[in-house]
């Protein structure tokens, strides 16, 4: 790689050398646009949203007609319904049937003419959409660079990664404002009660060392400090710096408080088709030794940021008297990354089971209800069997949102991070000052366009460095797990010995 001069932006480029770089963009906007453009001609015809719901493998109970619960109740249903007027209001009376009843529901695989009917069916399938594309793209920029110059100014893989987080946060986001506005009103205390819960947590885990948990995250914001400093002087908005310094502190804890409210629900979820699946699966000892396997990938990543227990053990294994070094300081990188990799497409391949499991909840209710005294509606019965079917995007969302929140900043991590897959050698961040953002003046006295956007990327990637990049995308990544290690641990007490007792 070139060496770059003290005091000057790494991504500066001169003659031949932004030449290329503008030629790099122009690949890239090019394979920009052409996914987006396929995602958009594609979804009508195939969708991989809609073929992981619909490929046939997953059934889904049909509730039963009024016909058939009257015929096991043992009563004719009434023929052709008469309103009795009675002071001009018309009154009908529910019809009830016992609980114990021989019912068995009919299963069938879900169609997509079944899927149109389910509750945010098309933000579903457009996000998984959204994010199978971003891959695709980050795949595309990885690969290009490879044999393209490193110095790169913008990396369009990034961008797309970036929007598939933002997308991931707000579809979280929209299920817990849901569940918010829930008539209950249950779930509004749930949701209150963990945000305040985070808030603590978040609270205790920024002054926590990085002796022992290694983000980066100080030194991130120190790096940050400085730039924001230099800058804020160069403008003559050196008033402004002791109020950043502040609200960059007090808008991550606030975040991570929304961020693990939006995970609460997700996690309790998880644990309950986690239990189901466990259940199904009590004859394929196989499938529950990978269903447990994909239970434990948030332990595992929480654990590869904890220093003394990964990374000081791999690069100082102790061995008798001795220690020996495992593997070199970058290469726990690399290894790091690709297991939060795998372990992210292990929770994908697990996706079926979990959703089979949620589906059952249908049948495992009517069996639940057959050992109860006393009489229902069919009404209810059949409400209770639909909507258990109509929220399952609800389910898949919750599932799907952050594996893709967790791959995707892993992704951020490694490029804006400037770590490596162990492929390649290692860019070591580079600490940049901030430059003079005007521009020269055209002999009109306009400023000269293209050398003003120079100038505001290269402010940006003096203000925000790789160093700083590391520290965030490092601490989003443990706190998603974090998170889902204290829901999903609450939703199996929850599920297992509080709805077990009732």
């Amino acid at each position: 790689s070139r060496a770059v001069a003290p005091g000057h932006v790494a991504c500066a480029c001169k003659s031949s050398g932004e030449a290329g770089a503008m030629a790099v963009m122009g690949v890239q906007l090019v394979v920009s646009l052409l996914m987006a453009s396929i995602m958009h001609r594609m979804s009508p015809h195939w969708s991989f949203a809609r073929w992981l719901l619909c490929n046939g493998s997953l059934y889904r109970y049909k509730h039963p007609s009024e016909e058939e619960l009257c015929a096991l109740a043992g009563k004719q249903k009434p023929k052709a319904r008469r309103d009795r007027r009675l002071n001009g209001v018309a009154e009908d009376k529910p019809l009830s049937v016992p609980k114990d009843i021989n019912l068995h529901l009919k299963a069938k695989p879900i169609t997509a003419m079944d899927a149109l009917v389910l509750r945010y069916f098309l933000e579903y399938q457009w996000f998984v959409d959204f994010a199978l594309y971003a891959t695709v793209v980050y795949l595309f920029t990885e690969g290009y660079y490879c044999f393209a110059d490193p110095q790169k100014d913008v990396n369009i893989g990034v961008l797309w990664c970036l929007l598939s987080i933002f997308f991931s946060i707000r579809v979280l986001f929209t299920v817990m404002r849901h569940y918010f506005r829930s008539e209950e009103g249950g779930e509004r205390s749930v949701c209150l009660t963990f945000a305040f819960f985070f808030l603590l947590v978040a609270m205790v885990i920024l002054i926590v060392r990085e002796e022992y948990l290694e983000f980066g995250l100080e030194s991130g914001f120190e790096n940050l400090h400085k730039n924001l400093e230099f800058f804020l002087k160069q403008q003559g908005w050196d008033w402004l710096f002791p109020i950043s310094r502040l609200t960059i502190k007090l808008s991550l804890v606030v975040f991570c408080s929304i961020l693990g409210a939006c995970l609460t629900f997700p996690g309790l979820r998880l644990a309950q088709t986690h239990l189901n699946a466990l259940k199904m699966a009590a004859d394929r000892p196989l499938l529950q030794i990978l269903l447990h396997a994909s239970f434990l990938p948030p332990v595992i990543v929480v654990l590869l940021w904890i220093k003394p227990i990964t990374r000081d053990f791999m690069l100082q294994a102790p061995l008798g008297k001795e220690s020996v070094q495992l593997m070199s300081d970058s290469t726990f990188n690399s290894v790091r990354l690709w297991t939060i990799v795998l372990l992210c497409a292990l929770r994908c391949a697990m996706t079926r089971y979990h959703l089979q499991a949620y589906l059952g909840l249908a049948d495992r209710w009517v069996q639940q209800m057959k050992r109860e005294a006393g009489r229902i509606t069919i009404i209810e019965i059949q409400r209770k069997i639909s909507r258990i079917f109509c929220y399952l995007t609800v389910v898949t969302l919750q599932y799907l949102a952050p594996i893709i929140l967790t791959f995707h900043a892993t992704l951020l991590l490694k490029t804006m991070g400037c770590y490596s897959w162990g492929m390649l050698p290692v860019t070591s961040p580079v600490i940049e000052t901030v430059p003079d953002i005007s521009g020269p003046a055209t002999a009109e006295g306009e400023v000269n366009i293209q050398a003003t956007v120079t100038g505001i990327m290269s402010t940006l990637h003096g203000v925000f460095t790789p160093l700083f990049y590391r520290g965030l995308f490092a601490f989003l990544t443990w706190w998603v797990s974090l998170c889902q290690i204290i829901t999903s641990l609450f939703g199996l007490y929850f599920h297992q010995y509080l709805v077990a007792a009732q």
